[in-house]
Formats: C-alpha cells, sequence, structure tokens
C-alpha cells in the first residue's frame, strides 16, 4: 500500500517503523498518566521499562524468526546479519515480558501490578503497529473471493494484483477492543494484581491462534499441523490459564 512514507535525500521514513513507533510512545505516555495516578512505582519508571521491554521484545522476536528458519540459517549463515525484516510479534511479547519482570525485580516494583498497568497498553500499541504492516504488506493475509479482499501493488513482501484477506486490520481492531476490555477489567480487578495481565496472555493467544489460520505468509515455519505462532499460543495460553487462577486465588501481593 505504503511502505514509504517520504523520504528527503538518502533518509527514508517507513510507514511500519513510524507506526510502530507511535504505538510504543503513545502506550509509554498513556501509562506514564496512569502511572501517576497509582503509587506502584515513580514518576518516569515506565519509559525506562519500555526501552528495555524493546530492546528485549525485538532481540527475542529476532531470535524466534531465526528458529523458524534455522536449515536455511544453516544453508547460509549471512541471513541472521539482515534485520530489514524477520520478526515473530509473539516471540516479541514473549521476550519483552521476560524484560519487564526483570527490570521491575531490578527497581524492587511489584511486577504483577505495573503489568495489569501495561497490559491494556500493549495491545493498543500492537493496534496501532498492524495497521503498519497493512501498509508495508507484510503479515499478510491468504487469496481471497470475498469483498474485503485487498490488492497490494508495491509491497515486499505480499503476492502483486491479488486480492489477500485484510489480516492487519482485523487484528488491529481486535486489538483496540482488546485494549478497551483489558482497560475495562483493570479498574474493575485494581485489589487483586496480576489478573489483567494474565487475561492478556489468553487473549492474546486464543486470537493470534485463530488468526493464524488467516494468514498467507506461511514462510513463518510450523510444528505439525500448527504454525510456529500457533504452536506458542498453545504454551502460552496455558500459562495465561494457570496464571489468572493462581492470582485470582492468591490473597497476597508479591
Amino acid at each position: 500500500m505504503l511502505p514509504e512514507l517520504f523520504s528527503i535525500g538518502s533518509f527514508t521514513v517507513y510507514t511500519y517503523g513510524l507506526m510502530t513507533a507511535i504505538g510504543i510512545l503513545s502506550a509509554v505516555l498513556i501509562g506514564e498518566y496512569q502511572l501517576k495516578k497509582t503509587e506502584i512505582a515513580e514518576e518516569g519508571f515506565l519509559l525506562g521499562m519500555g526501552i528495555a521491554c524493546v530492546i528485549g521484545g525485538y532481540a527475542c522476536s529476532k531470535l524466534l524468526f531465526w528458529i523458524t528458519i534455522l536449515p536455511e540459517i544453516i544453508e547460509k549463515p549471512a541471513k541472521m546479519l539482515d534485520f530489514s525484516g524477520g520478526y515473530v510479534v509473539i516471540g516479541g511479547l514473549i521476550g519483552g515480558v521476560l524484560t519487564g519482570y526483570l527490570y521491575c525485580r531490578i527497581k524492587k516494583v511489584n511486577f504483577w501490578k505495573m503489568f495489569d498497568l501495561v497490559a491494556p497498553l500493549v495491545a493498543l500499541a500492537q493496534c496501532i503497529g498492524r495497521i503498519g504492516c497493512f501498509f508495508a504488506g507484510c503479515c499478510y493475509g491468504m487469496p481471497t473471493d470475498s469483498a474485503c479482499g485487498v490488492v497490494f501493488k508495491n509491497s515486499l513482501y505480499a503476492p502483486s494484483n491479488e486480492a489477500l484477506f485484510p489480516i492487519q486490520l482485523v487484528s488491529s481492531g481486535l486489538n483496540l477492543l482488546n485494549f478497551l476490555f483489558l482497560t475495562l477489567l483493570w479498574k474493575k480487578t485494581a485489589n487483586k494484581s496480576g489478573i489483567t495481565g494474565a487475561a492478556y496472555i489468553i487473549t492474546y493467544s486464543i486470537g493470534r491462534f485463530i488468526l493464524e489460520y488467516f494468514r498467507g505468509d506461511l514462510e513463518r515455519g510450523n510444528v505439525g499441523m500448527f504454525s510456529t505462532s500457533q504452536f506458542i499460543s498453545i504454551f502460552t495460553l496455558c500459562i495465561g490459564v494457570v496464571v489468572f487462577i493462581y492470582r485470582l486465588r492468591n490473597r497476597n501481593e508479591v
């Protein structure tokens, strides 16, 4: 659609990168505003954690992508030097959560309360980021004959001149609904830390598992009858359910 927004000399602003940056910045700004109303951490904490989580998330996202194309990397190790593309979102989420946990432990901040605050904002960032995917043509959908099909003309990723299911926009809309749901849940369960964070893991895992059936970029690998992301989603769903039940029953803040 519109992979490049504009260029000034050799400097190019890519729509995907811009939308991703807007999503992350929006999440941090809203999070800092909400943080002022709580006593979870001092002002400015979320910015530092956000930077750490972005670094950890992208590293894990890239690592998971390398795992999915391991045979290709063994044949051509130089593929590991290509950072222009090739990231697995669910790997980024796992890396982001683990980095956030370590950051909270180091700063002596209650991880569960912070996770609850951040979880809806992650969904918001994903909502905006998926719009960037649509403009870039990455993470594209299956071929379709339906009226909602979208034809890409100059994408570096999606097949040209073929109607594809707009999975990116569907994912963006679902993430927006998830953001609203999780925000409401966070306000309703303020005295039960960990519930909203666990709910995010559950809703994202279910949504990702289902949406994978409508994805057309099949080069991301598979495990048996499931795509790599579906296979991982099964485990993250189980983890989310276990955490949800544990935090629901636990009356002590840890």
